[in-house]
């Protein structure tokens, strides 16, 4: 049963998603699957399995499932590299790749506000993923209404998977689009926050071998209308470390500062350096700015929120050390008092404002073309010190080209702003 929530007073305006961002604005497994469908997305291929996996003999089967809990989604292979790595399209609605033991996807959105074309997207391959789960699906859901996942995670529960799902109070148990009593209903266990900051992780965890996380929430505005991405990571490390923070709050009630700071949070993956990190209890930010430090050739940036004066002081720092730093801000609040936008923009530096039609809801760096730094955490003060948030860095020069395209496709959109004053 969910408990009752006791934040009915909470502001709105806190919230950094997508609940006000639709306001403006040759690889084995996509062969086998005819590019039609990543039914098998949680366990990220048949190719450069994690050497953490378990044996063949007690793994999940990894057969394809087409579910019947969403529609089937058109993915189109794109180019595949001599490490690995393959590249694709989800339709019209989105890219993606995949090399060893991750996926990343990017949504597309077209610019339109007709529902009837929001179909084929992100949710779909999540929701065909999550029709593969037999045992155990743990949820962390800042925000919850997509009709795909939503009828994905309800036909799990009933099949006898134990689902489990830790919500905001606010932005899913008390949001009026929410379709949270649906799985409710068909036998998940829902637990909320019960405070006034957020508890604003999106990430999934699946069958204990897959981890799903990102910027992307689970809705039609996140999914169709803004722009975002997330991470499926097929590894023992990564899923006990995400499973630790999900059992805090779903078992313990331990929220932000209340949690307890995380260990062993760094490990290599196949030879692949990955650090993860859960606001409030862990110095997020301390990781972040070593990270920013260390550059030597470039900082890339795409920012829903970025108000943290320290973190854009590295940025000024490096930019002076010859670092070349780009950086895209969502238009909406990057010209306030708080905003990052016109100290960097005022420096000199090459920052913009978002051009899409609805929201830029990234929360990435790129550093020197190699080290990816994304998640749930925004760049501010209240990720920083009270909201429930996690956010990753991984050393992979091919996740990296990944989101360098994506900044790329934004930058193309993004324009100079022309109505700040640098005195």
């Amino acid at each position: 049963m969910a408990r009752k929530s006791s934040s009915s007073t909470r502001s709105s305006s806190r919230s950094s998603s997508s609940r006000s961002s639709g306001r403006r604005k040759p690889n084995p497994l996509l062969t086998l699957l005819g590019a039609i469908v990543i039914a098998v997305t949680a366990y990220c291929g048949t190719n450069g399995l994690d050497l953490d996996s378990p044996p063949a003999t007690t793994a999940p089967s990894t057969r394809v499932v087409t579910p019947t809990t969403a529609p089937a989604t058109t993915v189109a292979p794109t180019a595949v590299t001599s490490s690995g790595l393959q590249t694709f399209t989800i339709g019209t609605q989105g890219f993606g790749a995949q090399k060893g033991f991750w996926q990343v996807f990017f949504t597309n959105p077209s610019g339109s506000s007709d529902r009837s074309t929001y179909r084929g997207g992100l949710d779909e391959i999540l929701a065909a993923a999550i029709g593969t789960v037999t045992r155990t699906l743990d949820i962390a859901a800042f925000e919850w209404n997509s009709p795909a996942l939503t009828t994905a995670v309800a036909d799990a529960a009933r099949r006898g998977v134990r689902v489990r799902m830790v919500v905001d109070d606010e932005h899913t148990m008390q949001d009026t689009d929410t379709t949270i009593q649906t799985v409710i209903s068909a036998g998940a266990n829902v637990v909320d926050d019960e405070r006034s900051a957020l508890m604003h992780n999106k990430f999934m965890i699946l069958d204990s071998t897959t981890v799903w996380t990102g910027s992307w929430n689970y809705t039609v505005n996140d999914t169709y209308r803004n722009n975002n991405n997330a991470l499926a990571l097929r590894s023992r490390n990564a899923v006990a470390i995400y499973q630790a923070e999900f059992d805090e709050m779903f078992a313990n009630g331990s929220f932000g500062p209340r949690s307890t700071r995380g260990a062993n949070q760094t490990f290599t993956q196949d030879g692949t350096p990955v650090q993860i990190y859960f606001a409030a209890e862990d110095d997020v930010v301390g990781a972040l700015r070593t990270t920013l430090s260390g550059a030597t050739r470039s900082i890339r940036f795409m920012s829903f929120s970025f108000t943290l004066e320290d973190v854009g002081q590295v940025l000024l720092d490096r930019a002076a050390a010859g670092v070349s730093v780009t950086g895209i801000f969502e238009t909406t609040g990057s010209e306030t008092r708080f905003s990052e936008l016109t100290p960097l923009f005022c420096a000199g530096l090459d920052a913009r404002q978002d051009g899409g039609p609805f929201v830029l809801h990234h929360k990435v760096f790129i550093v020197d073309e190699r080290i990816v730094i994304a998640g749930s955490f925004n760049f501010s003060a209240g990720a920083r010190d009270s909201n429930d948030e996690n956010m990753f860095i991984i050393t992979d020069p091919d996740l990296a080209a990944q989101y360098i395209a994506e900044f790329n496709r934004r930058f193309a959109q993004a324009r100079r702003p022309l109505n700040l004053t640098c005195s």
